[in-house]
C-alpha cells in the first residue's frame, strides 16, 4: 500500500476503535481517553528506541526497572524531556491489560510518574498536566472498577493492533494523522463545541503557506489561539526543520485543548524544547512578551467572542491596543485578537488570520480599527473564502494577511468563496491542493484576475470608508445565461405574428365547418 492507502486504512481502524470502546460514554467526552492512549503509546515507543540507540542487542521493554541508574535518568530526562521506565511502557502495560485487576489504578500512577519525572528540569512546564484529561478513576467508564478496567483495557488492545510502521521511517506522521483525523470526526460530530478548536488541514495548509510565503527562514511561527496546534503544525508539514529556527508558540485558553496541544506537539516529534504552549487569555494575560517579534503568525481566533474592552480602562494603554486609539468592542474581540497579532509580527514577517466577514465593513470603533491598518499599510491581502469549510459554522470567512514590509499602499482582494474554489464534500466542503495553488498564485503575483483578484488603492479603499469586504471590490462572475433583447424582442415579434396566422387559419377551418354543419 501506499502512503495514502495505508493512511486510509489506519483511520478506519482507529474510528472504528472509537465506536467499539465508548458505549455508552459520549463520544465527544471519550475522545480523551482515545487521544490519551495514542499519545501514551507514542511517547513510550519514542522514548524506547531513544533508549536503544539503533542497537539491535538492547530492548528497552524487556529490561528490568533496576538496571536503569541515576545517571541513565537523568541524561534521557534533559534530552527527551520526561522519563518511562521499562514495566511503565505502553507495551507491558497493554499486554496485560485484560487481567489486571487495578489497571485503572496503575495508569493513573504511571501518568503521574510520567509527568513528576519531568519535576525541576526545562521541561517541566511542557510535561506538566499532559494526561490531566486521561481520568482513568472517572465514572464516565463505569460505575465499578472492574467496568473502568474492562473499557480501559478495550482501548489499549484497540490502540496496541494498530500498525504505524517504523517510527524511525517516513511513516512516523501516521500517528500524527491518525490523532488529526480522530479529532476532526470527533470535532464534526459534536458540533460547535468541538469544532471551535479545530482548523480543517486543508485550510491550515492555506494559512501556513500564507504566513511563510517566500521566507526561507522564520526566527519562530506563533499562534495566539492555537487551540489543538493544528495550524503551527502545517507549517512544520510543509517546511524543512530548520526553516522555523526557534521553534512553535502558542497560547490556549481552554485547559483540555492546550493539553491537546502540547500532546500534539510530542505526537509530531518536536521535542519540548523546540515548543512552548502556555496556558490563559491571550487578550488579558498575554504570553510571549519576550519572545517577540515572530516572523510568522498563524491564528484562527474565536468569532466575536466577548472580552473586557472598555472595562478594563489600563487596555487602552496596552501597547497592542494603543497605536490604534480605540478597543475592539466589547461584544466582539476579533479585531482585538488582530491587533494583537500586529504587535508580535516582526518587520520581515506576515500574520495570516481567519476572521468573520463583518469586522471588515461593521461601523464604530471597528471601522476606526480598519483605517489605522489601512493609513499604516499593514493590510496587503483580504482573502473571502467558501462557506460550510469548518467544524460547527456554515459561513463562509475571511483570512486577513498582514505584513510590515509592503512595498506598495494598494491592498489586494481575492474571492475564493466560487464553486470553482472548492470541493463540496458530505460534512463540510474542502478545499484541494489546486484549489489553495490558484489563491497562492494570485496572491504571490498581485495580478488583477477578473471576478477573482483585484489590488485597490488606498485613495479608492478611504473614500468608501475603509470598507475592506471583498465583495466591494472583486465582482461577481455573472453565471446567468445572457440574453440579447434586441434578438429576442424581433424572436417574439415573429412568434406572435405566427400565432396570429396560426389563429386566422383556425378561425377559418372552424368557420367552414360551421357552414358545413348549417348546410347538412
Amino acid at each position: 500500500m501506499n502512503a495514502s492507502q495505508q493512511r486510509a486504512a489506519l483511520q478506519r481502524q482507529i474510528w472504528q476503535i472509537a465506536n467499539d470502546v465508548r458505549g455508552a460514554v459520549d463520544g465527544w467526552d471519550f475522545k480523551q481517553y482515545v487521544l490519551g492512549t495514542l499519545f501514551y503509546r507514542f511517547i513510550s515507543e519514542n522514548f524506547a528506541l531513544y533508549i536503544e540507540a539503533d542497537d539491535e542487542s538492547i530492548h528497552y521493554a524487556e529490561l528490568p526497572d533496576t538496571v536503569i541508574t541515576p545517571e541513565i535518568k537523568d541524561d534521557a530526562i534533559k534530552t527527551k524531556g520526561y522519563f518511562i521506565y521499562p514495566s511503565q511502557l505502553f507495551v507491558n502495560i497493554a499486554k496485560a491489560a485484560n487481567t489486571n485487576e487495578s489497571l485503572n489504578t496503575d495508569l493513573a500512577s504511571i501518568f503521574a510518574a510520567i509527568e513528576a519525572s519531568a519535576h525541576g528540569y526545562p521541561s517541566e512546564g511542557d510535561i506538566k498536566g499532559l494526561f490531566a484529561d486521561f481520568d482513568t478513576t472517572s465514572n464516565r467508564l463505569g460505575n465499578t472498577v472492574k467496568d473502568k478496567n474492562s473499557r480501559l483495557a478495550d482501548v489499549l488492545k484497540g490502540v496496541a493492533g494498530l500498525d504505524f510502521g517504523d517510527f524511525q521511517s517516513n511513516q512516523i506522521d501516521l500517528f500524527g494523522d491518525a490523532y488529526e483525523f480522530l479529532i476532526s470526526n470527533y470535532a464534526a460530530n459534536a458540533g460547535k463545541s468541538g469544532g471551535e478548536f479545530f482548523t480543517p488541514q486543508h485550510v491550515s495548509k492555506l494559512i501556513a503557506r500564507l504566513a511563510m510565503h517566500k521566507q526561507d527562514s522564520v526566527n519562530k511561527i506563533y499562534d495566539p489561539a492555537c487551540g489543538s496546534g493544528s495550524l503551527l503544525l502545517q507549517s512544520k508539514k510543509h517546511f524543512d526543520d530548520h526553516v522555523i529556527e526557534e521553534g512553535f508558540f502558542g497560547q490556549e485558553i481552554n485547559h483540555t485543548t492546550y493539553n491537546l496541544a502540547r500532546m500534539n506537539m510530542f505526537l509530531h516529534n518536536i521535542n519540548y524544547d523546540k515548543f512552548n504552549i502556555q496556558l490563559g487569555n491571550t487578550l488579558t494575560e498575554p504570553h510571549f512578551g519576550d519572545e517577540k517579534p515572530f516572523d510568522a503568525i498563524v491564528s484562527n481566533p474565536p468569532y466575536s467572542v466577548k472580552w473586557k474592552g472598555s472595562d478594563d480602562p489600563t487596555l487602552i494603554n496596552d501597547d497592542r491596543f494603543a497605536p490604534a486609539g480605540v478597543l475592539a468592542p466589547k461584544s466582539k474581540a476579533d479585531f482585538a485578537f488582530v491587533l494583537h497579532a500586529l504587535s508580535y509580527l516582526s518587520s520581515k514577517g506576515r500574520a495570516a488570520i481567519v476572521c468573520f466577514p463583518g469586522i471588515f465593513y461593521r461601523g464604530g470603533a471597528e471601522q476606526k480599527i480598519r483605517k489605522y491598518l489601512v493609513d499604516n499599510d499593514y493590510v496587503e491581502t483580504v482573502i473571502s473564502l467558501a462557506p460550510n469549510l469548518f467544524y460547527g459554522t456554515t459561513i463562509a470567512v475571511n483570512i486577513l494577511v498582514l505584513s510590515k514590509h509592503k512595498t506598495d499602499s494598494n491592498i489586494q482582494f481575492i474571492d475564493a468563496s466560487g464553486e470553482d474554489y472548492f470541493k463540496k464534500a458530505t460534512n463540510t466542503n474542502i478545499l484541494t491542493d489546486e484549489h489553495i495553488e490558484a489563491i497562492m498564485q494570485a496572491f504571490d503575483s498581485k495580478e488583477n484576475i477578473d471576478h477573482f483578484a483585484q489590488s485597490v488603492s488606498f485613495e479608492t479603499i478611504a473614500g468608501n470608508d475603509y470598507n475592506l469586504s471583498v465583495s466591494s471590490y472583486v465582482e461577481p462572475n455573472d453565471t446567468r445565461e445572457k440574453v440579447d433583447i434586441v434578438q429576442l424582442n424581433a424572436e417574439l415579434k415573429t412568434t406572435m405574428a405566427r400565432i396570429d396566422q396560426l389563429r386566422a387559419e383556425i378561425d377559418s377551418i372552424v368557420a367552414e365547418i360551421d357552414g358545413v354543419e348549417v348546410e347538412a
